[in-house]
């Protein structure tokens, strides 16, 4: 939002959002090339307005998959039970193995 309603807005760089965000120019043009980021393009040139700049943080900001909420556990009178954490049942392991060398298939095929 402008806070002077007839002022424009500023406009950054590639380079200033590149320092910004830790990444490279070409990174930041690219991005925007493919569309995957906002911008403005006045005439040739890539430019980004404080909003965009928040915005493409927001884009590639990371949540934790999982929230764990812990939650206050109830002392039971039976100690000896332990609670355990519920695992995916394990897959049968499989034995791999290797693939007889070319010049060793093509020996045997000369030798046939």
């Amino acid at each position: 939002m402008l806070k002077n309603p007839g002022a424009l807005p500023t406009l950054f760089q590639p380079a200033d959002v590149a320092k910004a965000l830790g990444k490279s120019e070409w990174w930041v043009k690219e991005q925007a090339r493919r569309g995957r980021i906002p911008f403005t393009k006045p005439g040739r040139a890539y430019r980004f307005t404080a909003e965009q700049v928040a915005e493409i943080v927001r884009l590639y900001e990371a949540r934790p998959a999982i929230t764990v909420v812990s939650q206050p556990q109830a002392v039971s009178a039976d100690k000896s039970r332990k609670q355990t954490s519920v695992q995916p049942p394990a897959r049968p392991a499989v034995r791999l193995r290797a693939r007889a060398p070319r010049r060793v298939a093509l020996q045997q095929q000369n030798a046939a």
